[in-house]
């Protein structure tokens, strides 16, 4: 069962890490459209599990995507397996999501520049992320464990890839962005 072997940073130098991006790949621009949900009690995110419908818009088209992660193999990580698939319409998607008995949890929406490369063997993806309702700018750099006992190496390849790209370990987070999202949208104005 593949992993995706991801981790996550916050950035301090968006100029640095965009320009050691440009030197690797070609950046492709998106954004992420998200929609998660939960069981009606709470307990399936509560248990690490995510339901999400994403809609993706470039400049190439728009793609809707269904994706289920089961919860994480690597809590230092926060690496999960992750199951996906195209959906050709997403409302469709959601009636059927609502159908089972789920409910609305959050939804966000992630402005993306994208990188994709190969190295050590894989495929790599540098993802630099901002959400409106969370401060700052966030790296994501994954890459595919194709069993639990290669997310090791996985995860190195993809730790040392950060540290190449001025990522240090103190700046590595595993905080959701739906948690973000809902501690910022719960946060009294001030």
């Amino acid at each position: 069962m593949p992993i995706e072997a991801e981790l996550k940073a916050r950035v301090r130098d968006v100029p640095a890490l965009l320009a050691a991006l440009d030197k690797r790949a070609e950046r492709k621009s998106a954004v992420y459209h998200d929609r998660y949900f939960d069981s009606p009690d709470g307990t399936f995110a509560s248990a690490g599990h995510e339901l999400r419908i994403r809609t993706v818009e470039t400049d190439a088209g728009v793609r809707n995507l269904l994706t289920f992660k089961k919860p994480t193999h690597d809590a230092a990580s926060g690496s999960k397996p992750e199951y996906e698939t195209t959906v050709g319409d997403p409302d469709v998607a959601e009636s059927i999501v609502l159908g089972l008995g789920y409910r609305p949890m959050i939804a966000l929406s992630k402005q993306c520049s994208n990188y994709r490369w190969r190295q050590g063997g894989r495929d790599l993806l540098a993802t630099v992320v901002t959400v409106a309702e969370i401060e700052g700018t966030f790296v994501e750099l994954e890459t595919v464990a194709e069993a639990e006992a290669d997310l090791s190496a996985a995860l190195d390849l993809a730790r040392a890839a950060l540290v190449e790209l001025g990522i240090a370990d103190h700046d590595l987070t595993t905080e959701l962005y739906t948690d973000a999202v809902a501690a910022a949208t719960r946060a009294p104005a001030a």
